[in-house]
């Protein structure tokens, strides 16, 4: 059987397996068969804008309806917009219909709890289980009452509000000037509104959503033309999100880009002397920096790693009772303020660090010195346990052993994807490279296609 979801949801090709109207259809069949309660259920469908979310929202809608639930549509709205107005509302789920960083012609689906946290992994199964179950179509034949589909036209106004109440005072960033990339995705009117709101000087870019431009070469997967505005714009700080708003990279004033590992840094290193970094911990995954466990030792702060992927991060945090973690990609979570990866809360949280301390964001980075990392995808035939390759192994310890203390190796499969990726850790760009593309080659030619 094949799976369906990755470590973000459900994602594919707009026009192909797994995410067409059929598939769609089942997934609120699904979700409606399993989050039903005893009084009229509700739930929450946002999306990212993309030309395929509206026929996507349709079909979702319809298996809701189907299954006697009533839909409610929030329209195009970040990801953690959605999960806000799932909690906010008393909703029983929310989902979202977005590919997040990916090209246009991609989409997802990814599902939140009535409490706004994404699914666990054994929910997912369960729900998996009966999107591919054929039975599932004709559940409806017992529903009497069909769902009704409603809109929320207040959700951006009612998110926006949540956001600037994490916000010490109004007018807070007055005085600074920021420019801000919305990847013409769903933070596009929410942002910008909101960063005026706080008082900042803002420059939009890439607000201008057709359908067909999100995430392309911009956001936070293409940051180049968002660093040249910075220092066109003489701006303090510029902030770019995927095109789900669930990711935030930065540009300081000089021009650099800020990754998500050293704006953990930079908060974590506020958190801690403001007395709000509860457990003292910061949880992040296996992919991030090494630069990033240096940091938080010096700072005297526990680090705890985790599986890839922003579920994993949110686990750990929950059982640590950290409220503070992320990956390296930009997704950050506050978990002191809301339930998931938010880019512009991640924003408003950096923005905050500047204003408090009156310190320029390259300074403020310099807390944490980044190793020269380097990562290769190379497309396999079918995905081997690589501990049982002795070629690959061997030349794993042999790049280990030649690299020592200055860095580290880490192989691992894609979850969704027929892909390994290599990713090296060292002391230069140069010979980073050059052993992460020996273990590529080895791999290559062992299972790739």
């Amino acid at each position: 059987m094949r799976k369906l979801f990755g470590t973000d949801g459900i994602r594919g090709r707009a026009n192909a397996y797994p995410v067409i109207p059929e598939m769609a259809i089942n997934v609120g069949r699904a979700v409606a068969t399993i989050f039903k309660s005893h009084t009229r259920s509700r739930i929450v469908i946002g999306k990212d804008g993309r030309i395929s979310g509206d026929m996507i929202e349709h079909a979702i809608a319809s298996g809701i309806c189907a299954m006697g639930l009533d839909a409610y549509l929030t329209g195009i709205l970040p990801t953690p917009g959605v999960a806000f107005t799932t909690a906010s509302m008393g909703a029983d789920a929310g989902i979202v219909i977005s590919a997040s960083h990916n090209p246009y012609y991609d989409n997802g689906i990814k599902i939140f709890n009535g409490d706004g946290f994404k699914l666990s992994d054994e929910k997912e199964a369960e729900i998996e289980h009966l999107i591919l179950d054929e039975r599932l179509i004709s559940a409806a034949d017992s529903t009497r009452d069909t769902g009704r589909v409603y809109t929320v036209d207040d959700a951006g106004n009612r998110y926006e509000k949540f956001l600037i109440k994490t916000v010490p005072e109004e007018n807070y960033f007055q005085g600074l000037k920021v420019v801000v990339d919305c990847s013409n995705g769903a933070t596009s009117q929410i942002a910008p509104s909101l960063l005026t709101a706080l008082g900042a000087d803002v420059e939009a870019i890439f607000v201008n959503p057709d359908g067909k431009n999100i995430n392309e070469n911009c956001g936070s997967q293409h940051p180049e033309v968002l660093q040249k505005n910075v220092l066109e714009k003489g701006a303090d700080i510029g902030v770019a999100f995927d095109g789900d708003g669930d990711r935030l990279i930065a540009v300081d004033e000089k021009g650099n880009v800020a990754t998500g590992d050293q704006i953990l840094a930079v908060c974590a290193n506020y958190m801690k002397a403001k007395g709000f970094l509860k457990g003292n911990s910061v949880i992040s995954t296996v992919m991030s920096n090494m630069g990033l466990g240096l940091a938080l030792k010096e700072l005297g702060i526990h680090h705890v790693t985790t599986g890839v992927g922003d579920r994993y991060v949110l686990k750990g945090m929950i059982s640590s009772g950290a409220v503070l973690g992320g990956e390296d990609s930009g997704h950050m979570i506050f978990l002191n303020h809301h339930t998931t990866g938010d880019g512009i809360l991640g924003a408003i949280r950096l923005i905050e660090v500047m204003k408090t301390g009156a310190k320029p964001l390259s300074e403020l980075c310099k807390i944490m010195t980044v190793f020269p990392q380097v990562l290769i995808n190379v497309e396999v035939q079918h995905k081997p346990d690589l501990k049982a390759e002795p070629l690959v192994q061997d030349a794993i310890k042999s790049i280990e052993a030649r690299l020592g203390n200055s860095g580290r190796v880490l192989i691992r499969y894609s979850g969704t994807r027929p892909v390994c990726r290599i990713m090296v850790e060292g002391p230069d760009m140069e010979t980073t490279g050059r052993y992460c593309r020996q273990l590529a080659d080895i791999i290559k030619d062992r299972i790739g296609k």
